[in-house]
């Protein structure tokens, strides 16, 4: 799954908040439109769980446009005319960056022997990379779902490096279901039988697994309604046109069990096992309060930054009670704070469609 897209190796080991350290540490990333000299027009884009640094630009293994080239470019909400975008895959990804399938100083795969590595390790690698390019602080960091939590983390991490912070449908800490919901991924991934122990990068992968653990994981990204609305109860079509009929087994009888499928094989085309074990272990881990004595407000007491926070209403994922948890959070450590709840068919997918209102939040915040 390595790619060889821009990439900077960090000059120092990097100390992983297990006590473990990581070295050498490559970040691979791209950057859209031309950054000021001194660094202030710079967006930082941090990817959700299954993204990459290939936010606006066609994915080198699949082809397809870039997950958010809705949202990135020339003229569109985040303004590649005016602002230099940088994106980033988070250490123990797989698509350029220092992850479980990157190979060790010896030459050998890291596998399972790759440090476990949490949501505040991404974003210490990121700053330093930052520091190797030469920027100091920047003009925002926006971030849907893990990228909100990498958001928040850098906002109280870093607290004098970004002038905007914009959160998108996420939380401050990883509830028991959606820990629940990643354990059955996991699970699914290490019940393979070509999963080895996560040493499979010189035979079958496993890719039933992880197509499964996509799949359960795609389910909770969209919504009741929606997924009401696209597929219904509605049977697959025959390869004759013909209206679909119940095939009375366990074949893809259904437009959802289909649509499900394609979601699940496509996904192991472009992602790599040991990194879906990894990322969501780190989301797992993430409590922003927990590491400031259990109070929340304690995390942004030195932010400087300006907040935007997104919800949506059909996100029961990261539901609209998190994002009033922080704001609640900001408003007592007296950042300034602005919230707003859009209403959206798509469920936690609200943030990566065309949910409306959203466009005109995200250039209006950013400008």
């Amino acid at each position: 799954m390595q790619d060889p897209a821009t990439a900077l190796t960090l000059p120092d080991p990097l100390p992983l908040d297990s006590g473990a350290v990581l070295s050498p540490v490559t970040i691979a990333y791209q950057e859209y439109g031309k950054r000021a000299a001194d660094g202030s027009n710079v967006v930082v884009i941090f990817h959700a769980l299954t993204g990459d640094q290939f936010a606006a630009s066609p994915h080198p293994g699949t082809g397809r446009p870039g997950w958010w080239d809705r949202m990135v470019g020339p003229g569109k909400p985040i303004d590649t005319d005016r602002l230099c975008v940088i994106c980033a895959n988070v250490i123990g990804g797989c698509l350029g960056s220092t992850g479980p399938a990157s190979e060790r100083p010896d030459g050998t795969r890291y596998a399972q022997s790759f440090p476990v590595v949490t949501i505040h390790d991404m974003v210490r690698a990121f700053a330093r990379m930052l520091d190797e390019l030469g920027i100091d602080r920047v003009h925002a960091v926006v971030g849907g779902s893990m990228g909100g939590m990498q958001a928040l983390a850098f906002a109280s991490d870093f607290p004098d490096r970004a002038e905007r912070v914009l959160v998108l449908a996420s939380a401050a800490r990883q509830s028991a279901q959606n820990i629940a919901f990643h354990e059955v991924g996991r699970q699914a991934i290490m019940a393979d039988a070509n999963w080895n122990g996560g040493d499979y990068y010189g035979g079958a992968h496993p890719d039933a697994g992880l197509a499964v653990a996509r799949m359960a994981a795609h389910i909770t990204y969209l919504s009741e309604k929606g997924l009401t609305e696209k597929f219904g109860r509605r049977l697959q079509a025959k390869g004759d046109g013909k209206p679909g009929e119940k095939s009375f087994g366990f074949d893809a009888d259904f437009q959802v069990e289909s649509y499900l499928r394609y979601q699940g094989s496509g996904f192991t085309r472009r992602f790599d096992a040991n990194s879906y074990l990894y990322i969501t272990r780190a989301m797992d881990y993430f409590d922003l309060a927990e590491e400031h004595g259990g109070r929340l407000a304690d995390a942004f007491a030195g932010a400087s930054a300006r907040f935007c926070i997104v919800s949506f209403d059909t996100d029961w994922l990261y539901p609209t009670a998190e994002s009033q948890h922080l704001v609640r959070a900001l408003n007592a450590a007296g950042a300034p704070v602005s919230f707003v709840e859009l209403s959206s068919p798509f469920g936690h997918d609200g943030f990566l469609l065309e949910t409306p209102g959203l466009d005109e939040v995200v250039r209006g915040f950013l400008t």
